[in-house]
Formats: structure tokens, sequence, C-alpha cells
């Protein structure tokens, strides 16, 4: 069977007519790209390959390995190409988009081919720089030094790229780069800069470089948004069948996909993602998009997965499929958060509907122990700000809400600590509680404590809403929360999960 290649895209091989072939053009390298995973093939490759296909941007992303072992032995094997599988629910209906992708020229290893790697910096057509090294990659690395063939960070890295690029250029201010991170860590672009910046001075770089570092270089902060499942193991035979030739490359990910970048908005000209119909929005303030896929798309998880576990669902998928789960997260999310957020409500509508057909996307099998981790956490960035900010603005405190930080000390209940997780017990199952060992012992000392009484069950709530290091105050302040939270605690450790979902659900407990 024939291997998917540029030989095999010129050949004139007739493709499956449901897979969209991309044009095969001899471009310049205008992008340079940290990562080969799955994520920015699924997701920024993606977007090149539209914009290439709709004649709207002449250049080719080159891609450079950022760790030691990676895969562009692999990328170089296929030239460049890969299938992309789009698949998911769109205005209800079940959706499925294949392409080709061939935005990719190749890609370098610059533990192996550190020349071929610096050479970039001299190719007047390069512009862009984008990024995906995991959370950690935005990172300082002391021990980088200027003369390292590669440094070992990224930022490392790219200092040292771009100083060379300065140098091949003599500081011409139109070789600057348009730099776009995509690590999921808040105010990327202004991290990776910060760290840059470091490294010049003490790497003891010419004040005329930093300059033009400062001048002519953009540091965009941005937001990316698409889940990107990657190689699909389970799949790969009954597809290669389909497909009529092998991929060892072969990407998945849903149908929908956002991408916010802070930044003077003349920069969208030469990224003209929104022309060719890409859901990018250029912005001079990400904050408010930020908070929305946290508050809405994160914290319909936070609030919903413990309950939900607890009650007898596993996925995500399950969580949709079911009528009071789905309905008991449509009412935290359209009556408790939305309210509480700074853009227009039909905007804020129409990214919740969007994020509730993610979430019955049929594709994406998504554990509710895996979004569990460190639940204390991610309430506190997810769902406390709605929480207060509707108490706050209504002077009433919200229901489901409320009630998801009751389920939260519901969850956490556990008389075991075995290796790094507290042992939860859900009908007979034991079930992995993970967070920082500090928060699994005071859930298992202030869980030893309770005898069935309702004191018993306020003793726990007030000592857990007490923790100002845990919350960023101390909640027992917040008016009617603790008593709120302790009936709610209370009638879910004597009635069941289901019968309290019910009442919040259906009625109103808090008044």
């Amino acid at each position: 069977m024939a291997r998917l290649n540029k030989e095999l895209l010129k050949s004139g091989y007739k493709f499956p007519e449901d897979i969209n072939v991309g044009k095969v053009k001899e471009l310049p390298e205008k992008v340079l790209q940290f990562g080969e995973g799955g994520f920015l093939r699924g997701f920024v490759d993606w977007m090149f390959d539209k914009l290439i296909n709709k004649d709207l941007f002449d250049g080719k992303v080159v891609v450079v390995q950022p760790i030691q072992h990676g895969m562009v032995n692999m990328l170089n094997d296929q030239d460049g190409a890969y299938t992309l599988l789009l698949r998911g629910i769109q205005n209800g209906k079940r959706v499925e988009e294949k392409s080709i992708i061939t935005s990719i020229s190749r890609g370098i290893n610059p533990y192996t081919e550190y020349e071929e790697y610096i050479k970039c910096a001299s190719n007047p057509d390069l512009r862009v720089i984008i990024s995906n090294t995991t959370e950690a990659g935005i990172a300082y690395d002391p021990t980088d030094t200027i003369d390292d063939k590669p440094q070992k960070s990224y930022p490392g890295k790219l200092t040292a790229f771009l100083y060379k690029r300065y140098q091949a250029f003599n500081g011409d201010p139109s070789k600057g780069m348009i730099i776009i991170p995509c690590e999921l860590i808040e105010r990327n672009g202004d991290n990776l800069k910060k760290i840059v910046f470091r490294l010049a001075g003490e790497w003891k770089l010419e004040p005329a470089f930093i300059e033009w570092l400062e001048k002519h270089n953009y540091f965009l902060n941005s937001l990316v948004d698409r889940v990107v499942t990657g190689y699909p193991r389970d799949e790969i035979q009954e597809l290669t069948k389909a497909f009529g030739y092998e991929d060892n490359l072969v990407d998945t990910a849903e149908i929908f996909h956002l991408w916010v970048i802070e930044g003077d908005k003349k920069l969208a000209e030469e990224l003209p993602f929104t022309k060719a119909g890409l859901n990018v929005i250029w912005t001079d303030n990400m904050t408010p998009y930020r908070d929305r896929k946290v508050r809405i798309l994160n914290g319909a998880h936070t609030m919903t997965v413990l309950a939900a576990y607890l009650y007898g669902k596993n996925t995500v998928k399950e969580c949709m499929d079911d009528e009071l789960i789905s309905a008991y997260m449509k009412k935290g999310i359209f009556e408790e958060i939305i309210p509480t957020l700074n853009l227009p409500k039909d905007e804020l509508e129409k990214f919740a509907n969007d994020v509730l057909e993610r979430f019955e996307n049929p594709y994406i099998r998504h554990m509710l122990l895996s979004i569990s981790l460190n639940s204390t956490s991610k309430f506190k960035a997810r769902v406390l700000p709605s929480l207060l900010g509707y108490k706050e603005k209504t002077g009433k405190l919200p229901e489901v809400l409320t009630f998801s930080l009751a389920a939260l000390m519901a969850f956490y209940k556990g008389s075991e600590i075995k290796e790094v997780s507290l042992i939860g017990d859900r009908n007979g199952e034991p079930y992995n509680i993970t967070d920082d060992m500090p928060v699994l012992e005071m859930f298992k000392s202030l869980w030893s404590k309770y005898d069935g009484t309702r004191d018993s069950v306020q003793t726990l709530v007030e000592t857990v809403l007490s923790k100002a290091n845990m919350w960023g105050q101390d909640l027992n302040e917040v008016s009617g929360l603790t008593e709120a939270v302790t009936n709610y605690l209370y009638e879910i450790q004597t009635k069941g999960i289901g019968e309290v979902l019910e009442k919040v659900t259906r009625d109103n407990l808090i008044k």
C-alpha cells in the first residue's frame, strides 16, 4: 500500500472523494513552529493549510523539534503531509471532515541538525514563530548560554535564534517576528517575552539587540481551544483501509476551534485567518475571552463532574445523555455563570451552546475522574469567581454553584491514603481522589470525625471554607454560604446525591 508523501500527492493518485487534498505548492518558509505534536498539527497547521488553499498566505511552516526525542523524522518521511480527521456535533448533527494537510515544508531536529536549524534565522521570508512546548516549556533555565547548540529551554532557543536573526540582518526593523505561543498558561506571550529579555540581559547581548527585540518583535498572548485527540490507535486499521494509503501521522480532533490573539489588529492583515472563515479573534484585551472559556467550559466541567461521578456517571458524554445531569449543567451555565461575565449575552450563549455540543461529541471519551484531578484549585479558578460574582450582583447565592461546592466536599470523602491518592467510595466501588497531599490529609482527617449528625457536617464545612490559602479568602465570611453548603452536604450524606441533584435542578432551595 502506498505511503502518504509529496510524491503520492503529485502522482495523480486517486484519493477517496470525501478527503480534501491540500494544494501541493512550493512556497517559501514563513512560519517557524516549535512543536510537532498532534495539537499544533490539528490546530495551527490546519489553519495555515486553509489560508494556503484559499490563496490568502504564500508561505509554509518549518517545524522545529523542541526536545531531543520527537517525531520530525516521521514528519520528513511523509514530506510534512498527514491526514487530519475532524469529528463532532455541529448544529445538532454529526459532522466529519477529512483533509490531507500540506502546509508543513519539513521538520528539523536542532539537536542533530543545529546548523540547519539556525540557518532559518537568516531566511528573509520568515515572519511568524508559533510554539506549543507544553505548559512547562515556557520556563527560565539558568544553565542556558548563548553558545549552547541548542539551548535546553524553549525561551533559550528562541533568544539565541532571535539574536542570530538580528545579526544576520543588521537589526533591520522589517525582520522582526510575530511570536504567538500556544502553551496553556495565562498571558503566555508576556511570560515568554519576560524570560527572553532576562536571558538577553544575563548573556550580556548588546543594548541595540534588546532595543530591536522591544521595538520590532511582537510577543502576543493567545488562547487556544480545540480538543485534539491525536493518533487514532484503536481505529487506524479501519481508517487505513478506507483511505487507501498508509499514514503514520493521522491526527484527529473535534470540529470546534477557537484562537483568541491579543495584539495589534494590523497583524491580522498578515495572518488573515478570519478571511478564511476561521474562528480567530484578534483583540486588544483577551481577558473577557479567557474568563468566558475558563468559567463556562472549564467551570461547567468542575461544577458538574464530581456530583455526576457520585451519581454514577463516568464520562462527559454520559452526563449529556442523562436528563437530570444535563439540565443541572445548563441551569448552572445559563442562569448562574453567564450573568457574571462581561461580554454580550448572545455571544456568551452561542459559546455556551457550542460547549454543550462539544460535550456531546460521541468521538471523545472524556473520563470524569480525569477531570477531577486537583479539583480544589480548579474550583477556585473556574467556579468560585462565578459564585462570588453572582452573589455580589444579585445578593443571592447561586443554587447550582453552591451545591457544587458541597458536592466537592462529598467527593473528597475518604478514610485511607494510598500512595498519592485519597480513596473514596462510590456504592462499594473505590475511586482515587488526587490533589495536593495537604488537601487530601485535611479531608481525610475531617471526614474521620463525621458521626452522621448535622453538627459534624457543619464543623467540616466551616473548617474547609476557612482555608484562605486554598480559596484566597475565608469563605465563611460570604453571607449564607456556610449554612447553604452545610445543608447540601448533610442532605447528600443522608438522602443521597440523586435526590439533592433533583431538588437543585428543579426547585429553588436557596431563597
